[in-house]
């Protein structure tokens, strides 16, 4: 298994490499607004790289040897991560994504009860999409056992409390502000939206 140091220095080189780092005015999937936004679609228009970075995140877990059934992933975001993640471990892959508004499992998906599930995102700001994918999980019967994402952004080492694992792969600190505060706003400097979630979804 590659050291943690080694994987983040890999994990930022790919970023790097696919101009998947991206400096601005962001409005992120949580509504805060940033001066840099990662674009983590990039990394996985190359799949070379995004098989790469998948068996990285899949050794992290690995090294936990927590038990997993199922791995989870919202859409967008979570869809090819928590695929490349699932087929590292050789388990299943399968991903949520709203429709009206919600975060439901479609397509035949389902997780059975007890099944112990992984839930992975690309990058993780706020949680939110995660924490919307937990009810999902929660409401048929699975069990939680950890969460993943290639980039944790959330300025805790754990963003989900410390009763369940998160491993990620590298930690970058970018300032976030809150749209009614944002230097950016006020500066008149145009904002863009890169992520796919509405800001007002439930």
């Amino acid at each position: 298994m590659e050291r943690t140091g080694d994987m983040e220095k890999r994990v930022l080189e790919i970023l790097k490499e696919t101009n998947a780092l991206l400096e601005g005015h962001f409005i992120l999937s949580s509504g805060l607004h940033s001066t840099n936004y990662v674009q983590c679609a990039k990394v996985f228009e190359y799949p070379k790289y995004g098989e790469e970075v998948g068996k990285l995140l899949a050794e992290k877990i690995k090294a936990s040897n927590i038990e997993i059934d199922v791995v989870v992933g919202p859409a967008l975001g979570g869809v090819i991560v928590a695929y490349e993640v699932a087929r590292s471990l050789g388990v299943r892959g399968i991903f949520t994504e709203r429709e009206d508004g919600l975060m439901k499992l479609r397509r035949g998906f389902e997780i059975r009860e007890n099944e112990k599930v992984l839930i992975v995102e690309d990058v993780v700001t706020t949680g939110k999409s995660t924490l919307e994918v937990v009810e999902v999980v929660n409401s048929c019967g699975g069990e939680i056992v950890g969460f993943a994402s290639i980039i944790n952004r959330s300025g805790k080492e754990n963003p989900f409390g410390q009763r369940k694992p998160y491993f990620y792969l590298v930690k970058l600190d970018f300032p976030t502000y809150n749209p009614e505060n944002c230097p950016l706003c006020e500066s008149n400097i145009p904002a863009i939206k890169p992520g796919s979630r509405k800001l007002n979804a439930k």
